[in-house]
């Protein structure tokens, strides 16, 4: 697969909020979570991220192609990363993007030995994709409404 991460700038931010509202759109209908989507987010919030100094958003690029966009959250001092969100448009997804983004990252983050994210429990093939690439189930979920609850994960890497 071939994947390029390019660190987005201020400028990218428009096309970050435009990819994530479209990518996250089927999960936003499905489960009406408005208060917490990030379809649902505003290029403020964004905006307010982006700024945040242990942050890093990275565009997703395939074949010349930007098919979507990552977060990083760095904690430098506990040695752990977490993302939060990592999306790819629907056009693009099922080709092993997502996983090949998750390589190169912990490649970028060497320094980190744990790794954290979130997802939908209910959305079976984000979690396969989670556990094939080594995510452990935390033990920790949060019930959003009666559709659906929050799973959290973690990958520990041996250094």
């Amino acid at each position: 697969m071939n994947i390029k991460l390019t660190k987005a700038t201020f400028k990218d931010l428009k096309t970050i909020h435009q990819m994530q509202v479209i990518a996250f759109k089927p999960l936003l209908d499905k489960y009406q979570d408005f208060d917490m989507s990030p379809g649902n987010e505003t290029i403020d919030k964004i905006e307010a991220r982006f700024a945040q100094t242990f942050t890093d958003y990275y565009l997703i690029e395939s074949n010349e192609n930007t098919v979507g966009a990552i977060r990083i959250i760095k904690n430098e001092r506990e040695k752990k990363c977490r993302v939060s969100p990592i999306f790819i448009l629907p056009e693009y997804q099922g080709n092993g993007i997502a996983q090949a983004v998750f390589k190169e990252i912990e490649l970028m983050y060497d320094w980190a030995n744990k790794w954290l994210l979130d997802t939908i429990q209910e959305e079976q093939g984000n979690c396969y994709l989670y556990e094939k690439i080594g995510y452990k189930k935390t033990g920790k979920t949060e019930t959003i409404n009666e559709l659906m609850t929050i799973v959290y994960y973690e990958k520990l890497l041996v250094k």
